[in-house]
């Protein structure tokens, strides 16, 4: 691959990514549907997409995720 090719690999962005901001007001929701067996990409495609592309809000939600468990186990934060 040339360096063209990955500064274009990069700046390339799948059209069903939403921006970080809408991930954001979504986390929750996309929390509460994995803690429930729910499929958060059918229900979230947007979300999913995101999330899986931005580092930043993917460990947002992986922490809160951890956390919302543990609370739920009865550990304290």
């Amino acid at each position: 691959m040339t360096a063209r090719e990955r500064i274009l690999a990069i700046l390339r962005t799948d059209p069903a990514d939403t921006d970080c901001s809408h991930a954001l007001e979504l986390i929750d929701l996309y929390v509460d549907l994995v803690l429930a067996g729910e499929d958060p990409e059918a229900h979230l495609p947007g979300a999913h997409v995101h999330l899986r592309e931005c580092g930043a809000c993917r460990r947002d939600f992986e922490g809160l995720l951890v956390a919302v468990r543990d609370i739920g186990a009865g550990c304290s934060p």
